[in-house]
């Protein structure tokens, strides 16, 4: 109802750029906060301006890579009941030229970054990268497509440390890994309850009892590796542990309980106490990292 009331709006062609460019799931980009966090700098104005500028460019580059896998995917999207109506391409309210002309748009700002926060930009070019590569090849491959959608986190917690030029830990990285392989193989494990093999051409690789290990196993991983990289780096965090473990036991149950999980992000601004879970850990880790000042 609410797309039809869009594309009927005189505003439609707008409205349609903006969802286009899914600002929903800008949510996803916090992980470039990450090193921000754990390195203590979040008192330096600097060090927060230049990681926000690198949240930005990243905003800016996860918007284009969905502009082009609209473009890849058109033809297939409006043969499919949901994104037929939900992807402003397949529904006809935004068209081509302009969607082309956002992503020029969107392009500009890259280059412009560039002469602000090269490392950054190199990053966000990984991700680019390795984006054109998942939608033109890697989303037909099973298990390749999940490590894909991980690694893209990945490169979001390097351009926060790019940002702040400082080094990240190894633990953090693969913790991050593992967490995303989690939500990747949740997303994988609805899609197939919700759409079935139809969904997506990947799909019928899978199986929901395949997912469901994937997804036991990633969940241990983030787990266990997060123990490691806060025992070696600063004991006193241990105590965000226990929120940790909340947090993976609560999306599953939300998961199980309401059938969510298809998008990570809809799932996690949908239940307060998700949201609470993540308030509290970053209060919990700025509490511990705190600066002293001497």
């Amino acid at each position: 109802m609410h797309d039809t009331v869009m594309a009927r709006s005189p505003l439609a062609p707008m409205l349609g750029a903006i969802k286009l460019m899914r600002p929903k799931q800008w949510v996803k980009n916090g992980f470039v906060l990450a090193p921000l966090v754990f390195t203590g700098a979040f008192l330096d104005a600097g060090a927060v301006s230049h990681v926000l500028l690198a949240v930005l460019l990243f905003c800016v580059a996860s918007s284009a890579a969905y502009i082009i896998n609209d473009m890849h995917d058109i033809e297939r999207d409006r043969c499919h009941p949901k994104k037929s109506k939900t992807r402003p391409l397949a529904a006809g309210i935004v068209s081509m030229p302009v969607a082309l002309g956002l992503l020029a748009v969107l392009y500009a700002i890259l280059i412009w970054g560039w002469f602000i926060v090269p490392k950054v930009v190199i990053v966000t070019v990984a991700y680019l990268v390795l984006n054109l590569a998942y939608t033109f090849v890697f989303k037909r491959q099973p298990v390749v497509d999940i490590f894909t959608i991980a690694i893209g986190f990945v490169l979001r917690v390097y351009a926060g440390a790019m940002a702040l030029d400082v080094p990240v830990s190894s633990w953090m990285f693969i913790t991050t890994l593992c967490l995303a392989l989690y939500l990747a193989a949740v997303k994988r494990r609805q899609e197939l309850i919700q759409s079935g093999t139809e969904g997506r051409e990947v799909l019928n690789k899978y199986s929901v009892s395949l997912v469901d290990r994937y997804a036991e196993m990633s969940a241990t991983g983030a787990l266990l590796f997060y123990g490691m990289f806060v025992m070696s780096a600063k004991p006193e965090l241990v105590i965000t542990v226990p929120v940790v473990l909340f947090g993976l036991f609560r999306y599953w149950f939300v998961v199980e309980t309401f059938d969510n999980g298809e998008s990570p992000t809809d799932t996690l601004l949908s239940d307060w106490q998700l949201l609470l879970t993540l308030v509290l850990w970053v209060a919990a880790c700025c509490w511990v990292l705190w600066p002293v000042q001497g």
